[in-house]
């Protein structure tokens, strides 16, 4: 039987990757020790690798397939398929920075303040491309963590991963400029994505991967609205596209199904409500193909 061999990222992006799964419908299982995870379809074969070393793993061919950050394929410079960009980070559903950073007080403003200064990072090669880019020759160092509390004993400046900046700001640092921008993708072994079972068992998960994201954020709606208040609930709804309107047994009534945003519904409630919208029922969405 064949097999897609597929790397699921250890550390900072374990606990979102593994929960976007059961999402998703499959459910994987990780040992306290173990570097082999368990999961309920018997065409996938997981392991366990640290999204640094991903790209290169997927590029030589030990996994046709993996999840990563398209950061670490700019930094190998592995020669991969990027066939999906997956929009979730450790904290939240978007995208991810590296930029450059120094002290609040640093008198570093823009790039060619860094001329001879030396610079702190995980992504040595992508911070030598910014500085060449620029004109600028620095020292670059590799970091091994805890890179924010480098400056300035250390060094001068740091080139660090934010989401947020909540980190950067805690540390009482202040972000000159973003180097790069990046988010998790779906990456897959050149010769494994020419194979059509291979290819299409990717995709097939690519599609369900991407339908548990575009659900994690919304809610769906059901209400019941006579025909003549329809038009002023309808002016209340944010949808997806259109709703879907249904007949009731009454035809004086119909049902509206929709999709919000989670965030909104404490707002629009009360406006679907005064528009005499009766019977509404919120209820959570576990994926949304498009």
């Amino acid at each position: 039987m064949s097999r897609l061999k597929l790397g699921i990222p250890k550390g900072s992006l374990q606990d979102a990757t593994l929960d976007l799964f059961s999402r998703a419908g499959w459910k994987i299982t990780v040992g306290s020790r173990s570097y082999v995870p368990t999961i309920d379809d018997t065409e996938i074969e997981c392991l366990l690798v640290r999204a640094q070393e991903m790209a290169r793993y997927v590029e030589s061919g030990a996994l046709d397939a993996g999840i990563t950050g398209h950061d670490w394929v700019v930094e190998t410079s592995a020669k991969v398929h990027e066939l999906s960009e997956l929009i979730y980070a450790k904290q939240r559903l978007a995208r991810v920075r590296w930029v450059l950073a120094v002290p609040e007080d640093c008198a570093i403003l823009e790039p060619r303040h860094l001329e001879g200064k030396v610079i702190a990072t995980e992504v040595v090669h992508i911070t030598e491309n910014y500085l060449a880019k620029h004109g600028v020759k620095a020292r670059v160092e590799f970091s091994w963590g805890a890179t924010e509390v480098k400056v300035p004993q250390l060094a001068d400046a740091i080139v660090e991963v934010t989401e947020t900046g909540s980190s950067l700001r805690a540390n009482r640092l202040r972000i000159v400029d973003t180097v790069l921008e990046s988010a998790t993708v779906f990456i897959m072994n050149r010769t494994a994505a020419a194979d059509t079972w291979k290819r299409e068992k990717a995709e097939n998960l690519i599609l369900m991967l991407q339908g548990a994201i575009a659900a994690a954020s919304k809610v769906g709606l059901l209400l019941n609205v006579h025909r003549d208040d329809l038009q002023a609930v309808l002016g209340v709804l944010p949808a997806l596209k259109k709703p879907t309107i249904s007949a009731l047994s009454d035809p004086d009534w119909v049902a509206i199904n929709t999709i919000v945003e989670e965030a909104v519904v404490r707002q629009i409630l009360p406006k679907l409500k005064a528009a005499k919208a009766q019977g509404i029922v919120e209820y959570p969405l576990n994926k949304i193909v498009l």
